[in-house]
């Protein structure tokens, strides 16, 4: 028997992050194995701040497959997930899913937890067992989500939240949300 465990004590801030796209429409296959490489090549680029990269497999059928990423701290996270290649593709997948979901949750060494789930029917992840809100207001960034909004500010959204709802079509509804 080897059994071990880890030493996180240099790793006070760390963050480990899961990430998914699930195919929701077929020509969602093409989008998912299009972004194979251009993850494998912002991995191998060896961003700031990020200590380890897995990929997982989440089921066949439907595909639904992602990732687990290790970073020292939410801040270089932050910065990577603000910063282009990241930045184009989220702004790519905001104008068009291309037949696909993406979700993604958080845990922080320190505490906390956040996630976002963007056109995924399943209930997945925390969604299992937790109640759904928009992702809107205090719920729109994931330093929001995270409690982290009071800390310091962080790089602008990727898209503002205003970009992404029609304000007339909030008043439609009874007042923005």
């Amino acid at each position: 028997m080897n059994r071990t465990t880890v030493d996180l004590s240099d790793y006070p801030d760390l963050v480990v992050i899961y990430l998914g796209m699930r195919v929701n429409q077929f020509r969602g296959l093409a989008t998912l194995l299009g972004f194979g490489p251009r993850i494998h090549a912002a991995v191998k680029s060896n961003p700031d701040g990020l200590l380890a990269h897995e990929n997982v497999v989440y089921s066949l059928f439907p595909l639904h497959v992602g990732m687990r990423q290790y970073w020292r701290d939410f801040e270089s996270l932050e910065a990577w997930a603000r910063a282009d290649p990241h930045r184009q593709w989220w702004q790519a997948f905001l104008r068009d899913p291309k037949g696909t979901g993406f979700w993604h949750e958080a845990y922080f060494r320190q505490g906390g937890m956040e996630a976002v789930y963007v056109n995924t029917p399943a209930r997945t992840g925390l969604r299992r067992f937790a109640s759904s809100v928009e992702a809107r207001g205090p719920f729109f960034t994931s330093r929001q989500r995270a409690g982290r909004a009071e800390t310091r500010e962080g790089p602008p959204a990727v898209v503002p939240e205003e970009a992404l709802y029609d304000p007339k079509e909030d008043a439609a509804k009874g007042g923005s949300r």
